[in-house]
C-alpha cells in the first residue's frame, strides 16, 4: 500500500512528449536501511497471546482508517499510543481513542521484556525501551483486508510483505491452544479467513478526500471538495456566454474515478493514485505584459483505491481548476500510481490565449521517481467540453471531468 497519497493520477498527449522532461534520480539511502525487518515484526506478532479482544481492537482500527479514506490498516505508531484509533483518527474530531483491557502494545511490551530478561530475573528495561521505539519509528503496520468479515472468533494468519513483487508468501497461523503453524498465504486465502499482512505505511501524511470533506465541511471552503446540488449548473459551452467585460468563469470538476486492476502485489494492499493538474485560475491577461504577473499552481489529491474498489466507479466531486476562463487553452494533466522514491520533478506546460495568440506557460509538476505513470500531456478546454460528464479512459483509469458555472 502506497501511499496514498492521495491525488490525481497522470494523464497524457503526445504533443507535450517534445517538452518533458524528469529530473534525474539520485538514490536515497535511508531506503535501503529499514531499521525494523517486516518478517521480524510478522513472527512477533505471531507469538503474542492474541484473543478476541486484541482481534476487536485491529478490526477497530482498519475499519476506522477504511472510514478515514484509508487503506484497511493500523500502523504500528498509533497501535501503540492510541490503541484501537486508525489512520486520520489523530486529526479527527470524530473519534476518541479507544480503551481496551490488555491492548497489543501491553502484549508487545511483555514480549520484549521476556527477550531482554537475564538469568537472574532481570529485565533491561533500556533494551525494551529501545526495541519499542524501533517499532514506532519504522511505518510498519497491519493490513486487515476483509476485516468487516470477520466472526468474532477466528484468530489470524500473519504474513508480511515479501516486498519482492510475489502474490504468496510464507505465514504463521495462530492456533487455539497457542500454537503456530505454517502456512502458504495468497490472496485467495486472505478473502476466505483473516490475515493480517506486516507491511509498511504511505499514506498516512496526507489528506484524503473523506477528510478534506471534514475539514472544509463538505466543501464550504471552496478549493478543494464540493458536493453535487442544484446550485452548481454543469455547462458544455461558454462561447455563447463570455463577454469582453466579464470574461465567463466554470469551475472543473473530477467527478469520479474507477481503475481496471491492481498495480501492486496484494501484500502492499490499496493502490494510491494521485491526480496533479497544473493550471492558471483566473486568467484574464490582455496583453503579454499582463501575462507575465500569473504563475502557474498545481493543483493535486491522492486517490485511495482499496483492492474491494477495484472496477467500480468511485465518487469524488473534487475541484481541480476553480476559475477556469475562456482564455485558459489547456492544462497539463499527471495521473500516477504512487510507488515512493526520492521527489522529483515532470517539467511542462499549460497554455493560455492572449490577444488570439497561443502562449505556453512553464510548470513543475512534482512526482517521485518510481511512480507508475498512467498519463501525462495536456488537456484542453475542448476537451472538457465535448467530453462534459461524459468518462474517458486514460490508460487503465477511467475518469469522467464535468464543468460548472462559477457564478
Amino acid at each position: 500500500m502506497k501511499t496514498m497519497k492521495f491525488f490525481v493520477p497522470a494523464l497524457c498527449a503526445m504533443t507535450l512528449f517534445s517538452c518533458e522532461n524528469v529530473d534525474y534520480y539520485v538514490p536515497d539511502p535511508e531506503e535501503e536501511s529499514p531499521s525494523v525487518l517486516l518478517s521480524d515484526v510478522a513472527r512477533m506478532l505471531s507469538e503474542l497471546p492474541i484473543a478476541s479482544s486484541q482481534m476487536g481492537e485491529v478490526r477497530d482500527a482498519v475499519l476506522s482508517s477504511s472510514g478515514n479514506g484509508y487503506d484497511e490498516e493500523y500502523m504500528l505508531r498509533t497501535l501503540l499510543t492510541a490503541p484501537g484509533s486508525g489512520v486520520g483518527d489523530e486529526t479527527s474530531s470524530t473519534k476518541a481513542p479507544s480503551s481496551y483491557e490488555t491492548p497489543i502494545r501491553d502484549l508487545i511490551e511483555n514480549y520484549y521484556r521476556q527477550k531482554t530478561k537475564t538469568k537472574a530475573g532481570e529485565v533491561d528495561e533500556t533494551g525494551v525501551q529501545a526495541a519499542l521505539d524501533r517499532l514506532m519509528d519504522s511505518g510498519a503496520q497491519i493490513y486487515w483486508p476483509g476485516a468487516e468479515k470477520w466472526d468474532g472468533s477466528t484468530l489470524p494468519v500473519v504474513t508480511f510483505d515479501p516486498c519482492d513483487g510475489s502474490s504468496t508468501n510464507v505465514g504463521y497461523k495462530m492456533l487455539p491452544d497457542g500454537g503456530l503453524q505454517e502456512v502458504v498465504v495468497d490472496e485467495k486465502m486472505a478473502s476466505e479467513r483473516p490475515v493480517w499482512v506486516v507491511n509498511r505505511n504511505d499514506d498516512s501524511g496526507y489528506a484524503t478526500l473523506e477528510m478534506l470533506r471534514r475539514e472544509y465541511g463538505e466543501g464550504e471552503g471552496g478549493t478543494v471538495i464540493i458536493r453535487p446540488n442544484s446550485s452548481l449548473t454543469s455547462v458544455s459551452s461558454y462561447s455563447q456566454l463570455s463577454t469582453p467585460s466579464a470574461p465567463y468563469l466554470r469551475t472543473l470538476v473530477l467527478k469520479s474515478f474507477r481503475v481496471s486492476h491492481n498495480y501492486d502485489p496484494w501484500f502492499c494492499g490499496a493502490s494510491e493514485f494521485w491526480v496533479k493538474i497544473g493550471a492558471i485560475e483566473g486568467f484574464t491577461a490582455s496583453t503579454e505584459a499582463e501575462m507575465h504577473l500569473y504563475s502557474p499552481s498545481v493543483t493535486d489529491l491522492m486517490v485511495v483505491v482499496r483492492r474491494s474498489q477495484i472496477g467500480k466507479e468511485i465518487p469524488l466531486n473534487a475541484v481541480l481548476v476553480s476559475e477556469w476562463t475562456d482564455q485558459l487553452a489547456s492544462c497539463a494533466f499527471l495521473l500516477t500510481e504512487d510507488d515512493g522514491g526520492t521527489q522529483t520533478n515532470w517539467n511542462c506546460t499549460a497554455k493560455v490565449f492572449v490577444k488570439g495568440k497561443s502562449y505556453g506557460l512553464d510548470l513543475s509538476v512534482p512526482c517521485r521517481v518510481r511512480d507508475d505513470i498512467i498519463w501525462r500531456g495536456q488537456l484542453s478546454s475542448k476537451y472538457f467540453e465535448v467530453n462534459n460528464d461524459v468518462s474517458g479512459s486514460f490508460g487503465d483509469v477511467s475518469l469522467t471531468f464535468s464543468f460548472h458555472d462559477s457564478h
